[in-house]
């Protein structure tokens, strides 16, 4: 019978007690109801309207459905009741508990009088997707720092918020016409239910989105305080320009030449940007690492990003056609001025200021076509060390100050303008980068240090350490550091460089100041105007704050490097509010970065109105103790963010240096193990380790029950010489392996999430998912919970209370009972939760000894 099926007569439909109890139909034993006439309704008048428009339809007065219906939903009654951990009833009861009576709301004014413990996960990105199971591994962890420590006696700041300005909300909004407005809602929707869904104890009082005119309000008044104090400014710089999506890409958002999201091709092109000068913060920037509780990768990724070295300014003369000194000087850095007397050619970057002026006629042609590939491809790509070098002569030479001698200029893309000056003297013998490039187009390669610990050689590359100088003096230039060590050469080329007037000492850096400008619609808007007459910037006033975005329906990028802003007519014209001119609001806007580079502070006092946060509540909850979020983040987020606290440290607004005191970095979880099999062109199935994968080899998915393990291998149930690949992923769509909590949750329950992703593995490490695994954790909760309150009644459900036995615990059952909370409190400390739960399930094993 299928579920169109109607029930005839003379039939009789059994209802369940489960059906009687929901129905109030009968209070005794099971009862039936016989259907009127041939229709498949039964007469009630005690049925529950609540029904309606459910299974059962509620027609004036009857119950309409189908035996296969009710048969369906006795099963799903039966499997509920039968489940070894009620987690249906558990846990949305103590969730609308919390939330009923906001147990987690951390107080306007607190006891500050208490030790205090602020624990935040890193700003999520609501995104169409959801959650996936890789999300709640961070979420979970300072959950359980933040239950401990409420239990410890502190006052616990724990809140959660939305990263929600950014290209993927316009992306979707232009693709589809939904306002991203509209979109970024829903997203925050489904992502609050599904986090609520986890029993995570936020403090949702405080829940903050960057989207919201209250907030930007405030990002907008930083913005306007680094422009007061000279740390914004605008210049004409190279950027990542996407015609396709119409905005300026971080280098980030960069891959291969095209956008990361669309896959669009991508042009360097100059214009003129908004900068932040964060290159102002990078001494402070560097050497407050050293008093961080940070992993020691990331505090060394900062480090590398920032890049500060020692070195010299050297100046080169470019020469003419005669060989005479041309008024036109290249500016070089070196961290190696020891090994000038080595430099034989100079390189410049495709997007150098001088290069028009150093072009010959007969190569211009040839620099153009290059500086147009160049433009074509990300930073990344172009100084990876792996990749072919290539170059071209720009039909021009310069005078080597050291030595005298006339040595090409070249132009290559494995120089950038944004580093250093744009310039590089290129010393073949002493960098692996220029010797291959040397090597490729034939350039003399002159050694002029030895290595202390070897005769010298030419070995076929390149010798990049230090050693004795040789083949460096010159009468002309007066300049003699043969046979000196690699540091006093250096020294003492400086000084000569200092005297002579051919450069300076100089200290560099990687880091560049931060493009502070997207040509999109999704963003804060920038607080300046431009007066129309002089084209001088101007701030708008505070109290004008917040500017807000228009509504704009057209999304669409305008194809001349214009912002969609630029659409909003009426809204971009305006006066200048000090002098009443005439003047034109800025279109940019600012990058997704900005909204998240101050929100924890904003927890702090999220409905202040009158300033970013009150002084007393920034003092006492400042700095926060832990951090978590993903590695992902270890360069730009941390960095941004640490440089505007310094700033606002700087003004009076915070009163610590540092905004993170603890960076934890959670693990990868990777989608459940794959396993494939090899097969020859006849169909055959070949081993993995005789395949030749380079030839025609055809691969196939193998389920995971004809699999088991031989040893450190995996093989074919039904052919174990058949060795397979087996092989975890990270979770993707294109993949197929992405696993939603949501499902998880449905099937397991959150307890039974939250504790399997605890299990799994060190929290810090990378771990794989498997659902075999969750079923394991589901039957240790079902144990616990039948030591609690016993075993199930004859109908599958359990008891009401707990179950108590006479007596008094020995001193041994008092004794693992303290060693399982004493250990399981260390280890959660220490953010071993994995090891944390063993202990458990020790103590369960004890308990079970004792009382069953």
């Amino acid at each position: 019978m299928n579920v169109n099926t109607c029930i005839q007569p003379p039939q009789f439909l059994p209802l369940s007690p489960f059906y009687q109890q929901r129905f109030h139909l009968f209070t005794q034993k099971p009862q039936s109801l016989k259907p009127t006439k041939k229709s498949c309704y039964f007469s009630t008048t005690a049925c529950d309207n609540s029904f309606k428009g459910g299974l059962f339809r509620v027609q004036k007065g009857r119950i309409r459905c189908s035996v296969s219906e009710v048969e369906e939903q006795k099963e799903k009654q039966q499997q509920v009741v039968k489940r070894a951990y009620p987690f249906h009833e558990i846990e949305p009861k103590w969730q609308s508990y919390w939330e009923k009576n906001q147990t987690f709301r951390t107080p306007d004014e607190v006891d500050t009088s208490k030790p205090k413990f602020y624990v935040l996960d890193m700003f999520p990105y609501p995104s169409g997707a959801g959650l996936h199971v890789g999300h709640p591994l961070g979420y979970t962890a300072t959950d359980i720092l933040a239950r401990l420590k409420r239990m410890q006696g502190y006052n616990v700041l724990h809140p959660m918020g939305w990263d929600a300005f950014g290209l993927p909300a316009e992306q979707y909004a232009i693709e589809t016409g939904t306002h991203p407005k509209i979109t970024t809602l829903r997203n925050i929707n489904r992502f609050r239910s599904q986090l609520k869904s986890l029993g995570l104890s936020y403090d949702w009082d405080r829940e903050i989105s960057t989207t919201e005119p209250q907030y930007y309000k405030w990002t907008q008044w930083i913005f306007l305080q680094l422009l007061k104090r000279g740390l914004a400014y605008q210049a004409e710089v190279p950027v990542n320009w996407c015609p396709a999506l119409g905005t300026v890409l971080a280098n980030e958002e960069v891959v291969d030449g095209v956008s990361e999201r669309g896959g669009h091709p991508v042009i360097r092109k100059p214009m003129r940007q908004w900068m932040l000068k964060i290159t102002a913060y990078a001494d402070r920037l560097l050497e407050d690492l050293d008093d961080l509780d940070w992993p020691e990768s990331v505090k060394e990724m900062q480090r590398n990003w920032i890049g500060r070295s020692e070195g010299a300014e050297l100046e080169f003369c470019v020469l003419d056609g005669d060989g005479k000194e041309r008024d036109i000087k290249i500016t070089v850095y070196t961290t190696r001025p020891d090994t000038v007397f080595g430099a034989t050619y100079l390189v410049v970057a495709p997007e150098h200021s001088l290069l028009p002026s150093l072009m010959s006629l007969s190569q211009r042609e040839s620099v153009e076509e290059y500086k147009d590939l160049a433009s074509r491809k990300s930073d990344l790509e172009r100084t990876e060390l792996q990749k072919e070098k290539t170059g071209v002569f720009s039909g021009c030479y310069a005078q080597n100050p050291a030595n005298g001698e006339a040595i090409p200029i070249w132009v290559a893309d494995y120089v950038l303008g944004s580093y250093g000056t744009g310039a590089i003297m290129a010393v073949p013998a002493h960098d692996t980068r220029d010797y291959e490039f040397a090597t490729k187009y034939d350039i003399p390669i002159c050694w002029v240090v030895k290595p202390d610990d070897d005769d010298f050689s030419d070995s076929g590359k390149a010798y990049e350490g230090e050693g004795s100088i040789l083949n460096s003096s010159s009468s002309t230039s007066g300049l003699d550091i043969n046979g000196l060590h690699s540091k006093v050469a250096a020294s003492k080329v400086i000084e000569w460089a200092d005297t002579t007037g051919n450069g300076k000492k100089k200290v560099n850096y990687k880091l560049r100041d931060w493009l502070f400008a997207r040509q999109r619609y999704w963003g804060e808007p920038i607080p300046v105007v431009f007066l129309q007459d002089t084209g001088e910037t101007a701030p708008i006033l505070e109290t004008d704050l917040p500017l807000t975005l228009p509504e704009l329906d057209d999304f669409t990028p305008t194809g001349t490097g214009e912002p969609p802003l630029a659409k909003a007519v009426s809204w971009v014209k305006t006066t200048d509010p000090a002098s009443g001119k005439p003047a034109m609001r800025e279109t940019s806007t600012m990058p997704q970065w900005a909204g998240s580079c101050w929100y924890y502070l904003r927890y702090m006092d999220p409905k202040n109105s009158k300033e970013l946060v009150d002084k007393t509540k920034e003092k006492y909850w400042s700095p926060i103790d832990v951090y978590v979020g993903g590695a992902e983040h270890a360069v730009l987020h941390l960095l941004y963010s640490r440089f505007w606290h310094k700033v606002l440290y700087d003004i009076g607004v915070v009163s610590t240096k540092e905004p993170f005191k603890c960076v934890i970095n959670q693990g990868i979880i990777l989608g459940e193990v794959q396993y494939t099999a090899f097969k020859n062109p006849d169909g055959n199935y070949v081993s993995a380790d005789s395949a030749d994968l380079s030839g025609e080899i055809n691969q196939e998915i193998v389920p995971e029950e004809k699999v088991i393990k031989s040893g450190d291998s995996f093989v074919l149930k039904g052919d174990p010489s058949i060795r397979l690949i087996a092989r975890a992923h990270k979770m993707s769509k294109s993949r197929g392996n992405v696993v939603n909590p949501d499902d998880v949750v449905s099937e397991y329950g959150a307890d039974s999430l939250r504790l399997y992703e605890m299990f799994m593995g060190p929290f810090r490490d990378s771990k794989t998912w498997s659902t075999s695994g969750i079923e394991g954790v589901y039957r240790f909760l079902g144990r616990t919970w039948r030591l609690i309150v016993g075993s199930p009644l004859p109908d599958g459900t359990f008891r009401d209370g707990t179950v108590a036995i006479d007596g008094e615990p020995s001193f041994e059952q008092l004794r693992t009972l303290h060693k399982c909370i004493a250990k399981v409190t260390e280890e959660i400390e220490g953010t071993r939760f994995n090891t944390g739960i063993s202990a458990m399930m020790e103590f369960i094993n004890a308990a079970y000894k004792v009382f069953q």
